[in-house]
Formats: structure tokens, C-alpha cells, sequence
């Protein structure tokens, strides 16, 4: 059973395991005990013979927010970010044997985006945002491009990346990084409708499929996420992202919005 206060809820049904984020006050953000209750519950589901689809769900009107950027800031005496441990986080999802899917019916936003693109498919409202916002708080979406880059148009990921601009739910489907893009009041059945395709194949058959869509993303994302994740950090710790994180929790334009207006 689930404990009360789990920041990650788990529940089964008919084959189909939901890990559903569930901390809303911080709009589901990727703080260390979210991801260490997200990687038990899917090495929990991998495990277990009856699972047979994984979906990703959320509680609260955003998926997920991407870094904890409290904490974050909180680990700088340290010298070290939790950034990384993301990267255990998409690989694992990245690797699970069994069909993950992703129901998104809010908001995504940075390392929000890199969960998004590692499951194998991805359904979201079409009123849900989404924005890799990391160039606007001095830091650059490091690891998760091992999951996004494989997904999104080249063009658009270069128009993505660098503006860091709002999309919405079309737009996600568009350029790959979600599967489906339906209205708010079909999402349940969309995903429903999917599973109940997924659990039509066969265990095995499922994950050998899984291992060839792997193959041209290339056989060692393990080591392309830890390559990423130093670089991750090095933003992370850097006099623009040290700035840009105390701007975001002080809820002012950082230095470099607001020499434009001085200019």
C-alpha cells in the first residue's frame, strides 16, 4: 500500500500500473525524494510479472514543473545539484522492458519535458503547455536531451531550445515530443484506449519491439546521461545559474532580462 505522504502514488489495475506525481505544492517538481520514489516504483513494476503497462499521471493541474529548484539552491554549499540523479530517472524509464506511457494533462516544463519524451508514448490535453525554460534561468536542457533530441524535429528543437517559448498541446504533437494531442475531456479514454492496446502484445515481443526502437538513439545512454549530467551540473553551478535560480525563487526577471530594460 502506498503511504499517505508518498510523493509518488502507485496503483494497479488490469495490468496496467499507474505511477502517478503527487506533490502538487510544488507542481510535481523533480526534487531527490520524487525521483528515489519514482525509480522504486518502476523497478517495482518491472519485477512484477502481472504489470505489463507502465503509465506516468500526475495529481494537481501540472505535470510536472522539471528541477526542484529549491533544493537546488539549497545544495550549492555542497558544491553538487541534484540535476543528475534525473539522469537515473530517464534512462530507467528509457530502458523499462514493459510500454511506459505518459498522461499529461497539465503543464510541462524542463526536466518535466525529458520524462515526457522517454516514455513511448505520450498523450496530453491540448490545452497543456510546455517549455524547455532553461536558457531563461542560465542553464541548458542537458540531460534530458538524451531523451528529447531523439524525439523532436531538428528545426523545432533548435527553435525550442533556444527561445525557450511556450507550446502547447498541437504544437507537442507536431514536432514529436508527445504522441497525441486530444481534447482535456478525451484524455482518460485516450489513454485508456492505448493500453488496452499495449496489454494486447506480448510480454516478451514488447520489450525485444522496445530494444529496436532504442537502437538508433544509440546503445549507451548511460554514458551519454552521465556526459550530460556533468555538463547539467556545470550550468547548474555557474555565476548565470546561481543567478538564475535565486531570480526564479525571488520572483524577479534575473540580471540578463533585466539589463535589457536598463539598456
Amino acid at each position: 500500500m502506498t503511504s499517505p505522504d508518498a510523493l509518488v502514488r502507485v496503483s494497479t489495475d488490469r495490468g496496467v500500473t499507474t505511477l502517478t506525481l503527487d506533490s502538487p505544492h510544488n507542481r510535481n517538481a523533480l526534487s531527490t525524494p520524487l525521483m528515489t520514489e519514482l525509480l522504486d516504483g518502476l523497478a517495482a513494476a518491472v519485477a512484477d510479472d502481472t504489470v505489463r503497462v507502465v503509465v506516468l499521471d500526475h495529481t494537481g493541474p501540472v505535470f510536472c514543473s522539471g528541477a526542484d529548484l529549491k533544493e537546488t539552491a539549497a545544495a550549492y554549499a555542497s558544491g553538487s545539484v541534484p540535476a543528475g540523479k534525473l539522469g537515473d530517472v530517464l534512462a530507467a524509464v528509457w530502458e523499462c522492458p514493459k510500454p511506459v506511457v505518459a498522461r499529461v494533462a497539465g503543464p510541462a516544463r524542463a526536466g518535466g519535458l525529458g520524462l515526457i519524451a522517454a516514455a513511448d508514448l505520450a498523450v496530453c490535453a491540448q490545452e497543456a503547455t510546455f517549455a524547455f525554460t532553461e536558457v531563461r534561468i542560465g542553464v541548458i536542457p542537458a540531460v534530458i536531451s538524451a531523451t528529447v533530441l531523439p524525439r523532436l524535429a531538428p528545426r523545432a528543437a533548435a527553435e525550442l531550445y533556444l527561445t525557450g517559448a511556450t507550446f502547447d498541446g498541437r504544437r507537442a504533437a507536431e514536432v514529436g515530443l508527445v504522441t497525441a494531442a486530444v481534447p482535456a475531456a478525451e484524455l482518460d479514454d485516450a489513454v485508456a484506449g492505448y493500453c488496452a492496446a499495449l496489454v494486447q502484445g506480448a510480454p516478451g515481443a514488447l520489450a525485444g519491439a522496445k530494444e529496436l526502437l532504442r537502437r538508433p538513439a544509440g546503445a549507451d545512454l548511460r554514458g551519454e546521461v552521465a556526459a550530460l549530467a556533468d555538463l547539467s551540473t556545470g550550468y547548474f553551478l555557474s555565476a548565470e545559474g546561481r543567478e538564475g535560480v535565486l531570480a526564479f525563487r525571488e520572483k524577479r526577471p534575473a540580471r540578463w532580462v533585466s539589463a535589457l530594460d536598463a539598456g
